[in-house]
C-alpha cells in the first residue's frame, strides 16, 4: 500500500499512539550509511573523523533507504577517546578502545573534562547539527550519546569498573561525577546547535540484569546524580528524552516506567531465558508508557538474503501488530534492528532497503 502520511506525521502519531497508515521503521543504519555517499568508498575512519562526512552519511542514507527517523550514533568510544583512552581507528571497522586511560584506583580521580570543541566530541556535535539542518523537515532527528557508566567502562574496562564498584566505590563515583559533567556539556552543545535535534538518545547499556542488579544500577547510574539529572537536562533543553539499551536482560521497569523516555530501543536474545521479546514487552505494558523499537538481529543484515530479511520483517510486523491490538494500542512500535546495523563493508545495503520496504508494504495496523 502507498504511504498516506509523511515521515514526521507518522512518527508523531506513533509517539502519542494515534492511528497511522503503517508502523514506522528505522533499521539502525548509521555508520553503514557512509557507503551511500558518492562512489560508496568513504571509509569509516573518514566518516567518524570529519563532521561534514558524518553528516553526509546520514543524509545519503536517508535518501537511499527512506527511513522514518534519523539518530546520530557514531560509536561508543567517542567520549572515552577524548578522555584519554587510546582508540583504534581502522579504515572500515567500528573504532574501539584498545588502551584504557584508567588502570588503577588513583586514575579515576585524574579524569578531566576535555574541550568538547575538539576531538571526536566536536565531530559528533557539529556533524549532528549538519544532518539535522538537512533532514529535520523530513524526519524526526535525534542526537546519540553514551551514558556516564558506559563511558566509564569504555575508559577503564568493564571488569575493572565492576570490581572497583565493590573495592574502590568512592573512586568510581568521583569518575562518574566528572563524566556526568562531561555529558552535561555535550547535551548543552547539542541543544545550542542551529540544527537542534528533536530527540536525544542515551545509551544506558549497563541496566542489565546479566551484570548489575537494581541496587547496583541505581547507585552507579539510575539515580538523581546521574541518569535522572541528565534526563531532566535533555527535557529542559527542549529535546525528547530517549534510551537505547541492547542488553540481553534490560531493567525495563527502571528505564521505561521510572525514566519515562519517549522512545525505548531494545534488543531480543531468543536463546537467553528471560530476554523480553517484542510480544512480551508490549504485553507487559511497556508500550503503554513509550514508543518501543527493535528487535531484528543486526547480523541478519550481513549474513541474510533479501528473502530472509523480508520474511523476518514480516514475522516481526505480525507479532507486533497482534500484540498492539491485544493491548488496545495503535502504533507504539518501531520496526528496527536490536542494535546498530554493522557498519562493515560486508553488510548488504539491499537488506536494509528490504526491511524498510517490507514495513511499507505490510506494516498497516487494523485492529478489531
Amino acid at each position: 500500500m502507498a504511504d498516506t502520511m509523511n515521515h514526521i506525521e507518522r512518527c508523531v502519531a506513533a509517539l502519542t499512539d494515534k492511528p497511522v497508515d503503517r508502523l514506522s521503521t528505522y533499521p539502525l543504519a548509521m555508520g553503514v550509511a557512509r557507503r551511500c555517499v558518492g562512489d560508496g568508498k568513504m571509509t569509516y575512519r573518514e566518516w567518524a573523523s570529519d563532521p561534514k562526512k558524518f553528516a553526509q552519511g546520514f543524509i545519503a542514507g536517508q535518501k537511499y533507504f527512506d527511513h522514518d527517523w534519523a539518530i546520530g550514533l557514531m560509536d561508543l568510544s567517542v567520549m572515552a577517546g577524548d578522555l584519554g583512552a587510546h582508540v583504534r581507528m581502522d579504515e572500515q571497522n567500528t573504532p574501539f578502545v584498545d588502551q584504557t586511560v584508567i588502570n588503577n584506583p588513583e586514575d579515576y580521580e585524574k579524569l578531566k573534562i576535555p574541550d568538547i570543541k575538539k576531538g571526536r566530541s566536536h565531530v559528533l556535535v557539529e556533524g549532528t547539527g549538519m544532518f539535522v539542518e538537512a533532514l529535520g523537515k523530513e524526519v524526526i532527528t535525534a542526537a546519540f550519546l553514551e551514558g556516564p557508566l558506559l563511558v566509564l567502562t569504555q575508559s577503564a574496562g568493564a571488569e575493572r569498573v565492576f570490581m572497583d564498584m565493590v573495592h574502590n566505590k568512592s573512586a568510581v563515583h568521583h569518575a562518574l561525577d566528572t563524566i556526568t559533567d562531561y555529558d552535561e556539556e555535550m547535551v548543552k552543545a547539542f541543544a545550542g546547535l542551529n540544527g537542534k535535534p528533536a530527540g536525544f538518545v542515551w545509551d544506558y547499556l549497563w541496566a542489565n540484569y546479566s551484570c548489575l542488579g537494581d541496587k547496583e544500577y541505581e547507585e552507579f547510574e539510575g539515580n538523581a546524580k546521574y541518569a535522572y539529572k541528565l534526563n531532566k537536562l535533555v527535557a529542559d533543553n527542549g529535546m525528547a528524552n530517549c534510551i537505547h539499551n541492547c542488553a540481553d536482560l534490560p531493567h525495563l521497569d527502571t528505564q521505561i516506567k521510572a525514566f519515562k523516555p519517549a522512545i525505548y530501543s531494545m534488543a531480543y536474545y531468543p536463546l537467553i531465558p528471560g530476554s523480553p521479546s517484542p510480544k512480551e514487552a508490549i504485553g507487559k505494558g511497556y508500550a503503554d508508557n513509550c514508543l518501543l523499537a527493535g528487535e531484528i538481529d543486526p547480523q541478519l543484515f550481513v549474513r541474510g538474503t533479501v528473502e530472509k530479511m523480508e520474511a523476518t520483517t514480516m514475522k516481526l510486523i505480525a507479532e507486533v501488530k497482534t500484540a498492539l491490538c491485544q493491548k488496545g494500542l495503535h502504533s507504539r512500535y518501531v520496526i528496527s534492528s536490536g542494535c546498530e546495523v554493522p557498519p562493515s563493508v560486508t553488510t548488504k545495503l539491499e537488506n536494509i532497503k528490504a526491511c524498510v520496504d517490507t514495513v511499507k508494504k505490510y506494516g498497516q495496523v487494523q485492529c478489531g
